[in-house]
């Protein structure tokens, strides 16, 4: 007599979590925890996204929390990548402070730029001040103070934010930003100091213009963000006072733009340019750029992303035949392992020879 047990797997109790929505649900607690403490920080310390050491650290935990699930290996991969990034940007801050020492800035030649292009729509006046007459109400905060505060605020998020992005998507694109993106701060730095320039608001303070508001972040006090601006003050008293030729706000917000206008259907650039153009009008009416600043900083644009293109056209060959040749090599590296591995025998190279475990390499006579 035959005794047949048959044992039939039980299915688990309750439901089977898909892998795939175990991951999204830890980068959406993830992400949501970054976002909270970022908002925290923003609102009771200020805008972390001003000085380069606080912006790595706080893009570095976004690519964490973006990526929760990824091996230490891939996350240590951002300080890498971005260490020189941080430090050519550091040098740029600490840099531009420099460019105003025991020199007189020049201030009259963009009053008389300004005016002979737009005199004849200002009544003769500068356009900050036509602007700031119009528009500009010390007792009180309406919706484009709110509107030019949150694009001044745009500046320091919007070009690391796109640069973190591409990042994470497209290293080769981000490689191509971050050129551009470099370039364009070494543009404007060597100008600093070849060229200092005074703001609208350091000329009316010194007499040379009438009366200007600086009032790029009046609203945040209006609208219940108290210290949402505490960083960005911060770096406006301590920061250069004659860095004002070339408008870099006004060439950063344009360089994201054309760097993405080429794969971008051209109904969508008029949406695009309008946000160059809600730059400037923030910096001109807030007294923190003259027109001929934004011209200059939209012709500084122009000359790095031609300088770039040759530069990639130039070395760009190169590189890659150097990034092909370091993949084949892991390739064959990585192949003669695995074979090596199929057939039980470890394997070594001497001198680009494949020895077998215990085999000695032989003495070749010449």
């Amino acid at each position: 007599m035959t005794l047949t047990i048959r044992s039939e797997a039980r299915p688990p109790d309750g439901p089977v979590d898909d892998p795939s929505l175990s991951a999204a649900r830890r980068r959406l607690r993830a992400m949501s925890i970054w976002t909270v403490a970022f908002a925290a920080w923003w609102l009771f310390l200020g805008l972390p996204l001003t000085d380069p050491i606080l912006t790595f650290g706080w893009l570095w935990a976004a690519t964490i929390a973006w990526r929760i699930d990824r091996p230490r290996r891939v996350h240590l991969r951002f300080a890498r990548d971005w260490i020189a990034v941080v430090v050519l940007l550091q040098v740029y801050n600490l840099s531009r402070g420099l460019a105003d020492q025991g020199v007189v800035p020049h201030a009259l030649e963009m009053i008389v730029a300004d005016r002979g292009m737009f005199g004849w729509l200002t009544d003769g006046r500068v356009p900050t001040l036509w602007l700031q007459e119009h528009l500009f109400d010390p007792d009180g905060i309406h919706w484009w103070d709110v509107f030019a505060s949150w694009v001044y605020f745009s500046h320091f998020v919007v070009t690391p934010a796109v640069a973190v992005v591409l990042w994470l998507r497209d290293r080769a694109r981000w490689l191509a930003f971050v050129l551009r993106w470099i370039m364009l701060s070494a543009a404007g730095l060597v100008t600093y100091f070849l060229y200092p320039a005074a703001p609208p608001w350091w000329a009316a303070r010194y007499g040379l213009l009438d009366p200007v508001e600086r009032g790029s972040t009046r609203a945040w006090d209006a609208i219940g963000l108290h210290g949402a601006g505490n960083l960005i003050n911060a770096g406006q008293y301590s920061s250069n006072p004659v860095a004002a030729m070339p408008s870099l706000h006004t060439a950063f917000a344009l360089l994201v733009v054309v760097f993405f206008l080429p794969r971008v259907r051209h109904r969508w650039w008029p949406l695009l340019l309008a946000y160059p153009l809600a730059m400037t009008f923030t910096l001109v009416y807030s007294g923190e750029h003259y027109m001929i600043d934004v011209f200059m900083g939209w012709l500084y644009v122009g000359l790095v992303c031609v300088a770039a293109r040759l530069f990639e056209r130039r070395w760009g060959p190169l590189s890659r035949a150097r990034a092909e040749r370091a993949a084949a090599d892991r390739a064959l590296a990585a192949g003669s392992d695995a074979d090596a591995a199929g057939s039980g025998v470890r394997s070594d190279t001497v001198d680009g020879r494949l020895l077998t475990a215990g085999a000695q390499p032989r003495e070749e006579t010449l």
